[in-house]
Parts: C-alpha cells; structure tokens; sequence
C-alpha cells in the first residue's frame, strides 16, 4: 500500500466536519461540507515557532484564542465535532525504511519501525507517538518501503490541545507535505515517475521523492536565511540519491510555496536539473506554503 493509499483509507471514512492545517504563520481552515471555500486566520509572529525538540507554543493564550474564535459553536456547548489536523512538516520527522519482510501485525510493525528510527531522530523515541506505514514497491522487487513518522509527544499534545478543548475530535492527524502529496501537478503528466516535490514554508523546504505512487525517499531542513543556493544543493543531492537508488533522474519537479517573487528561481532549477519545473494545482484554489496539505486532504476526499 502506498502513502496516498494510506490517506485515502482515512478520508473514505465519513469526512470531518472541519479540516484545520497549523503553520507558524497562522491557521488554514475548511468545511468540507460546505463547498470546501478555505479560510485562513494568522497568528501574530513568534506564537508558533515550529521545531522537533520542544514545545512549539510559544504564545499559548493567542493560540487557544484563535483556534476557538475559528468557529465557536452557537449553541455555547462544546460539542465534539470531528475534525482532521495537518501538522507543520518541521515539527516532526519522517524517514522512509527499507525491509526485505515487514510483519503483519500492527503491534510487531510499530517495535521494528522504532528500532530502526531511534537512533536518527533527535528526542527519545520512548517519550515519542510513532506511526509507520508499509508500501510494495513497485515491479517484481520484494523489499517493503515503510513511511515512518515520529513527532515528540510534547509537539503533538500542545498543538493539538487548543482544538480538543474547543471541543473538536482529531481522528485523523497528519503533516503538510505528506498531505500535499495527493495533489496533481500543472505540468498534467500524470505518469511521470520518478517526481520530486518540493515545498516551501518559510524557511523550511521538505522533499518528497516518489516512483509511482511509493513514496522512495522524504526529507525535511531549514535553511539558513532561506538560502536559494542551499535549497538547490539540497534539490541536487535528492536527484543523486533518484539515480543511485532508482536507477533514474527525476521526470519533472514539482513545488509548492516558491513566491511569485521567485520565479526566477524555478526557472534556475529547470536550466540546473534538465527537467520542468511545475507548480501543484487544487481544484479549490492556488496551494500555498501554509496550507497546500489542506488542499491535498480535499482531493483525497474527491476522490471518494
């Protein structure tokens, strides 16, 4: 099964009632029943400041107060609504695991996964929540690529707090970039394997490296200063591991979250790397740095 699978199995159940996508920048809302019409609050600078190691709520009174004037219920009871929660990309890490047999059972695949993370990620995997999802690659190849993603528990728990006592139910949690990847990109060549993505939130840039629908490879920095030369020599060492692993370059680029400013940049990357460079589409608007894994959840639900 690959990561989109993954995504589309959660989103098949009865759709939320509310789809919220945190950014150091503010908060990225939607009703899916109600024509999917996306709203964005900010949040004043410094509220949230994302990172894997501590606590991101840096102003816990203006985050509570945005989340629960996003929609306050009129009834002044706080009912539980279903709600699903996309989570900044910085704020945990993903790492994508080969195994030659993967077990079955959920309990087994959790201890192996942890095994083998623990020693690349940078808090106590014992203190961590870890999820972990198997994919077949594609072909006659037997090895299983196991997406696992571990977020400190501290993280997790004040960035969703403010939504539990509002009084939503976050069935389903999952980051940004992981989201997006179910978004189509302008360049229309559905086929194209292998594809990069790139997206660009401040001055984080994750890059997801997928064959086919499988997610191959997935990593996550901040860039000093939102360097565009160390984004490029991040994009380059991404396309070297495309012709080691893959045994090919990349068909075309995609990104996410490049200003209008930048173009010049795009244009950069597809004189450096050989390749198009396009943008991901959303029937419900431009995707952007700080919520293009909203955009993502709702295709998956258009999917159903």
């Amino acid at each position: 099964m690959s990561i989109l699978s993954k995504v589309r199995a959660f989103v098949s159940d009865p759709p939320p009632d509310f789809v919220f996508e945190v950014s150091g920048a503010g908060i990225a809302w939607t009703r899916p029943a109600h024509h999917a019409s996306i709203e964005w609050a900010p949040l004043m600078p410094g509220a949230i400041v994302v990172s894997p190691l501590e606590n991101n709520v840096r102003e816990p009174g203006v985050y509570e107060a945005a989340v629960r004037n996003l929609v306050a219920d009129p009834s002044g009871k706080a009912k539980q609504r279903r709600a699903a929660l996309i989570l900044p990309d910085y704020c945990a890490r993903v790492a994508v695991v080969d195994f030659d047999t993967f077990p079955s059972d959920p309990q087994e695949q959790l201890q192996l996964a942890r095994f083998r993370v623990k020693r690349v990620v940078p808090f106590d995997i014992e203190s961590a929540i870890v999820v972990c999802y198997p994919q077949q690659r594609t072909g006659a190849v037997k090895k299983v690529d196991v997406v696992v993603a571990v977020i400190n528990m501290e993280v997790a728990s004040h960035l969703e707090a403010p939504f539990r006592a509002a009084g939503f139910q976050c069935g389903f949690v999952t980051l940004s970039a992981l989201s997006a990847l179910a978004l189509p990109g302008d360049d229309g060549d559905e086929q194209a394997s292998p594809v990069v993505v790139a997206k660009l939130c401040g001055d984080v840039l994750a890059l997801s490296l997928l064959e086919g629908h499988v997610l191959r490879m997935f990593r996550c920095v901040q860039l000093h200063g939102g360097s565009e030369q160390e984004a490029t020599d991040v994009l380059a060492s991404t396309f070297a591991y495309s012709e080691d692993e893959l045994g090919a370059r990349p068909k075309v680029l995609r990104q996410c979250g490049v200003a209008r400013d930048s173009e010049d940049l795009l244009q950069r990357w597809s004189d450096e790397f050989g390749l198009p460079v396009s943008s991901l589409r959303s029937r419900y608007g431009t995707p952007g740095a700080n919520n293009a894994g909203l955009h993502g959840y709702l295709e998956t639900m258009e999917a159903f």
